[in-house]
C-alpha cells in the first residue's frame, strides 16, 4: 500500500493519500486548507488518479479543499450524514473566534458534485482499497475513523485514520459546536480500546503512533469506563 500524507495549512491538518502502489486509482483522506497543491504533487509524482475524498469529520480544517479536490479529478466525497451541512456551512462548526478570522476573507463553500454518505460498519471499498467505517462521534456528531483490513505478511499492520478522535499521547477537543464529551469516552472506550496494538495510527494532526501505544501512554485512555449516554 501507498501512503503518502503531509500536513496541510495553518492548521496542519494532516491529509493523506492512499492507492494501492504506484500508477493506480487512490483516495485523498481531509484535504484541509491548501492541501491541494499537496495532493497534485503526489498525485502526479506516483501517477495516480484520485477516485474519493474521505472526510473523517465536517470541520473546516479537515475539508476546506474538498471542492477543488473533487473537482479537479471527478471524485466522490464520503462524509457521514451528521457533518454533511458542514461542507456548505464549515462555520456552524467552529469557534467564534476562527469564524471572525475567517470572515475577513472571501471563502466560499459548497458541496461537491458527488456527495456520498458513510455509516458506522460500513465496508467500503474504492481503489481497489478496503476500509472499515466506524462512526466515532464526540469531536463532532459526524465524526468517522477508517480502518485497513489486516490481510498482508506479519510486518505489514493494519492502519487506523483517525481524524480528531484519537492523537499521539491525546485525544480531539470536544468544547466546539457538536461536541460531546460524554459521547467522546463512550467512543474511546467501545471503539478504540478494543483494537489490537499493532494497529498504526494516522491522525487528523501530528505524527503517527499506535494502538499499543496509546492504551500504555495516553492519559486519556487510562482507567476509562463506559460512560452512561
Amino acid at each position: 500500500m501507498l501512503i503518502a500524507g503531509f500536513p496541510a495549512g495553518a492548521w496542519g491538518t494532516n491529509c493523506y493519500v492512499v492507492a494501492t502502489g504506484q500508477g493506480a486509482e487512490c483516495i485523498v483522506v481531509d484535504p484541509g486548507m491548501d492541501a491541494t497543491a499537496g495532493v497534485e504533487q503526489v498525485v502526479e509524482e506516483n501517477k495516480l488518479k484520485p477516485v474519493a475524498v474521505l472526510l473523517t469529520h465536517g470541520h473546516i480544517d479537515h475539508m476546506f479543499s474538498v471542492l477543488p479536490v473533487c473537482g479537479t479529478y471527478d471524485a466522490t466525497a464520503w462524509i457521514h450524514p451528521d457533518d454533511r451541512h458542514l461542507l456548505a456551512d464549515p462555520m456552524a462548526g467552529i469557534s467564534p473566534e476562527t469564524a471572525r478570522m475567517l470572515l475577513g476573507g472571501k471563502h466560499e463553500f459548497a458541496e461537491p458534485d458527488d456527495v456520498a454518505e458513510l455509516k458506522d460498519g460500513l465496508s467500503l471499498e474504492l481503489a481497489g482499497l478496503t476500509f472499515t467505517v466506524d462512526h466515532t462521534p464526540g469531536h463532532t456528531r459526524g465524526s468517522v475513523t477508517f480502518t485497513t483490513p489486516y490481510d498482508g505478511p506479519e510486518e505489514v499492520p493494519a492502519v487506523l485514520f483517525s481524524g480528531d478522535v484519537l492523537f499521539a499521547g491525546s485525544i480531539g477537543r470536544t468544547d466546539l459546536p457538536g461536541g460531546d464529551h460524554p459521547a467522546m469516552l463512550h467512543t474511546l472506550a467501545t471503539k478504540i480500546l478494543p483494537m489490537r496494538d499493532e494497529i498504526v495510527v494516522l491522525p487528523g494532526h501530528g505524527g503517527q503512533t499506535t494502538i499499543g501505544r496509546e492504551k500504555a501512554t495516553n492519559p486519556y485512555l487510562q482507567d476509562l469506563e463506559i460512560p452512561t449516554l
